[in-house]
């Protein structure tokens, strides 16, 4: 046990105290943040904040009630001039004072016709923000709540026969943060496996392993990898949820709606079960990689096979999102190299049924124990062997 400390204890610190390690965890957050920083801060610099005037002569506004006050989020809600006539608001257009002007015609109540006089077409923003304003005035003689309902419209949630789970169409984060959390989860498994494979490999090239292996017996070499890897992978995985985290909370503090980002316990809890046998499964794979290539530049070139497939459910992400019950979905979710990203959203989407949860997490831990074994015979038959490379039915003659 003592040989199996010091060989995780050498692989987790010698990628965790690397300048590559640290740019790598800090990179994602910082280019995530950074991209959203920009559309952002694009979307203020780009939003006109002078005000847009009103003439009105249908009398609807005469006593306006400004519905919303303010507007929730980053930009603020339009402010809006009376203007008694259009030339004065004509004057303060040319002196870019407003942004435009609207006039509401005497017969606005029964034609609803609007005209708008502006150097360049405002935005959806002042567009939306006008309309509400006049619902709210059209609705103001109205009671509070019928008033409120009108202006806020419908709010829908889909309820799920099976259980008790519930999806707003506004829950945004709802929606995208299995997929998000599914593609980090897999970045993380892939970056540390590739750790894993690249280490076998340049050990077995510069034949450090034939003194390794004089002390360490192969079980234990490859368990203490292997665990060491994945360790890793949950450094990798647990500042970038932290990340994340942190940046869910801010958007819904923008928001002013905390209620918006609902965690799903049930897609958590597969995510978390579909984590372990997942990451054993490919660092297996590319240790068996490691010690069956002659050289590193063939390994990783091999290695890449294996990311097609655990990629290949983001491909079809628009199929399973609208069916997540298709024949397509079930397949992904039982295969053990696309199950771990499939099976999690379907989960956070829909109801999965219990067989097919426990039916694809068996065939993973199967698929994990079924790698270790092939890795580890792969130890015992390729690490020594050098310019010449291990077969796949020399692999499965020496386990036989």
């Amino acid at each position: 046990m003592k040989k199996f400390w010091l060989v995780f204890k050498h692989e987790y610190l010698r990628h965790v105290l690397t300048k590559r390690f640290i740019f790598g965890i800090l990179s994602v957050p910082f280019f995530v943040a950074l991209s959203i920083g920009l559309g952002l801060l694009s979307v203020i610099l780009s939003t006109d904040k002078r005000p847009v005037g009103i003439i009105d002569h249908s009398g609807v506004l005469a006593d306006p009630v400004i519905y919303p006050e303010k507007r929730d989020g980053a930009i603020p809600f339009t402010t809006f001039l009376f203007f008694t006539d259009a030339k004065l608001a004509q004057v303060a257009l040319d002196n870019r004072e407003i942004q435009g002007y609207y006039v509401l015609g005497p017969d606005y109540l029964t034609t609803g016709e609007v005209s708008l006089t502006a150097v360049e077409v405002s935005g959806p923003g002042s567009e939306g923000d006008f309309a509400a304003l006049l619902r709210a005035n059209l609705l103001k003689n109205q009671p509070t709540e019928l008033r409120q309902r009108m202006l806020e419209g419908p709010e829908v949630t889909i309820h799920s026969v099976a259980d008790s789970r519930s999806v707003s169409p506004d829950n945004i984060l709802g929606l995208i943060m299995p997929i998000v959390a599914g593609i980090l989860f897999v970045v993380a498994i892939n970056i540390s496996g590739g750790y894993l494979l690249q280490a076998v490999v340049e050990e077995k090239e510069n034949r450090t392993m034939e003194i390794v292996l004089t002390s360490v017996s192969t079980d234990q070499l490859m368990a203490g990898k292997i665990m060491g890897n994945l360790s890793v992978g949950l450094t990798q995985l647990a500042i970038w949820l932290a990340a994340a985290v942190i940046g869910t909370l801010f958007y819904a503090n923008l928001q002013s709606d905390a209620g918006s980002v609902v965690m799903i316990r049930s897609y958590l809890a597969v995510l978390a079960l579909t984590f372990l046998p997942a990451f054993v499964m490919v660092s297996a794979l590319m240790a068996m990689l490691g010690a069956t290539a002659t050289e590193a530049r063939e390994a990783q070139q091999i290695s890449g096979l294996f990311s097609i497939p655990i990629f290949m459910p983001l491909w079809f992400i628009t199929s399973i999102l609208e069916h997540p019950d298709s024949a397509l979905a079930v397949g992904f979710s039982l295969f053990p190299l696309t199950s771990p990203l499939t099976l999690p959203v379907r989960v956070a989407i829909s109801t999965v049924p219990a067989w097919q949860i426990g039916l694809s997490l068996a065939i993973l831990v199967a698929a994990a124990f079924g790698a270790v074994w092939l890795a580890s015979r792969a130890f015992r038959l390729g690490m020594l062997r050098y310019g010449k490379r291990l077969t796949l039915r020399e692999l499965l003659r020496g386990a036989a």
